[in-house]
């Protein structure tokens, strides 16, 4: 599958189209080209996390260090009923979480008879 052009791939070829024809106001259309590319790069400067992306990022912390002091594999629910700060937050919210922590491979997830387990993983030198 070919990778579509971005915005700013079809600027630079646009500015180079410009650049090698003879229209009358080839400097201004230059310019044009350049100030659009200017407001792309600014416009993708701008864009970081959001509110709710920062505040999951410390939960993500948390639920790691809460698998950390429960020492073995609990399920979401059990998880909640050993800390009341995971308490606060629901079972779904917990669930998409761990499963970004999962991913990365921080946490390791095992399912026994339809019920999943989650625990810090093991890391190298431990």
């Amino acid at each position: 599958m070919e990778k579509k052009m971005t915005k700013k791939e079809y600027f630079a070829v646009l500015a180079e189209v410009v650049a090698n024809s003879d229209i009358e106001n080839k400097e201004g259309a230059l310019a044009f080209i350049a100030h659009e590319v200017e407001l792309l790069e600014k416009k993708s400067a701008k864009s970081g996390q959001t509110k709710t992306q920062k505040e999951n990022a410390e939960i993500l912390v948390k639920i790691k260090a809460e698998l950390g002091e429960v020492g073995k594999a609990v399920t979401i629910t059990e998880l909640q009923a050993a800390s009341a700060e995971m308490a606060q937050y629901s079972n779904q919210k917990l669930s998409a979480l761990l499963k970004k922590l999962v991913e990365s491979g921080e946490v390791v997830k095992t399912t026994e008879k339809k019920k999943s387990y989650f625990a810090v993983a093991e890391t190298e030198g431990e």
